[in-house]
């Protein structure tokens, strides 16, 4: 979830206040993930002015190299007319230079309380020493939208989900998280994409939806692939990782090999983990549902704590051979084959 820290609001914070029209004079923006800036700078945008208000008293600002402060602060100082407020919206504020975006603090010393200024300052963030952000912080929002993990993908499915009045099943939640990945943005346009074709009348999205709209195949993907290794499924397993081979485009070996690291170290912390009960277990590898502990469970019979360790060991060798270190000529499908092999035997 986007990071909230001390004397800074959460998207939900933001969004409840924007929703009871209470606005602050500024909003910094700022964070590796652009998806919940754009999330927030909207939903303020729609809630400050009514679309009749915004031909006069909306101003839309593309920051570039070249963008000075004091034209964003003139356009501030603004008063509104025929409206309570004016909105200026600062879209891509990670162009403007140090100096100049450090020359807004004056403005955000004492701003105008008639105008709601929104700066978007996307895949990065502006140092909280500087002057500029204490006063936007003592005035207005300081918002950060960290990087977003695999591990929150889920969670990130089913709340945008839930807000659409839909659910979806586990097995189907992975399949998106791990075909799509950290781009929240694309994700919600596939899971935009799936509600469309499913409609009204149903509100349960399956594994056999994800297959037929978004293109994935339910037999054939990373977590069928765990599946596979995690029971020991020789057949299965090479099945998957040869069809990988035949569709690099999209099945990449550096999308599969994380996802084959992050189940082996998780096995790892399963059998050293102190508490062996399964709240234990979940708490120890950070997952939500006993559902997910199952493949663990059934893996750890399958492969000692020596065994998982030398496993570990080969998919770092397997990482670098990806990379081109002392790979050759060898293709990564066929790296990605040898580490299967070695997985499984």
């Amino acid at each position: 979830m986007p990071k909230k820290t001390a004397n800074t609001k959460s998207y939900e914070d933001i969004v409840r206040d924007a929703k009871a029209k209470n606005f602050a004079p500024i909003y910094l923006l700022m964070g590796e993930e652009a998806y919940y800036i754009d999330m927030v700078s909207n939903y303020i945008s729609e809630q400050a002015l009514t679309p009749e208000e915004r031909d006069f008293n909306q101003d839309i600002i593309y920051a570039t190299s070249e963008t000075q402060a004091k034209n964003i602060i003139t356009a501030a100082k603004r008063y509104p007319m025929m409206s309570e407020r004016r909105l200026i919206v600062v879209r891509e504020a990670q162009n403007i230079s140090k100096a100049e975006f450090d020359k807004l603090q004056p403005y955000a010393a004492k701003p105008l309380e008639s105008t709601v200024l929104i700066l978007c300052y996307k895949h990065g963030t502006v140092d909280r020493r500087k002057a500029v952000v204490a006063a936007i912080n003592k005035v207005g929002v300081v918002y950060e939208s960290a990087k977003f993990y695999d591990r929150e993908l889920p969670q990130f499915i089913n709340r945008y989900l839930k807000r659409k009045g839909y659910t979806m099943e586990e097995k189907a939640v992975v399949m998106m998280a791990d075909y799509v990945g950290t781009d929240l943005s694309h994700l919600a346009g596939e899971l935009d994409k799936l509600i469309v074709s499913v409609g009204e009348e149903r509100k349960s999205l399956t594994a056999a939806d994800v297959e037929a709209v978004i293109g994935v195949s339910k037999d054939y993907n990373n977590f069928e692939l765990i599946t596979a290794l995690a029971m020991k499924d020789i057949l299965k397993a090479n099945q998957i990782v040869n069809y990988f081979n035949k569709n690099q485009k999209t099945n990449p070996p550096f999308k599969t090999l994380p996802f084959v690291f992050n189940f082996f170290s998780n096995l790892m912390l399963y059998h050293y983990a102190p508490d062996k009960t399964e709240q234990g277990l979940l708490q120890q590898l950070g997952l939500k549902s006993a559902w997910q502990l199952k493949e663990y469970n059934i893996a750890a019979r399958n492969y000692t704590a020596r065994k998982t360790m030398n496993i570990i060991a080969k998919i770092r060798e397997t990482d670098a051979k990806i990379k081109g270190v002392e790979s050759g000529t060898a293709d990564p499908g066929d790296i990605m084959r040898e580490l299967v092999f070695f997985i499984l035997h």
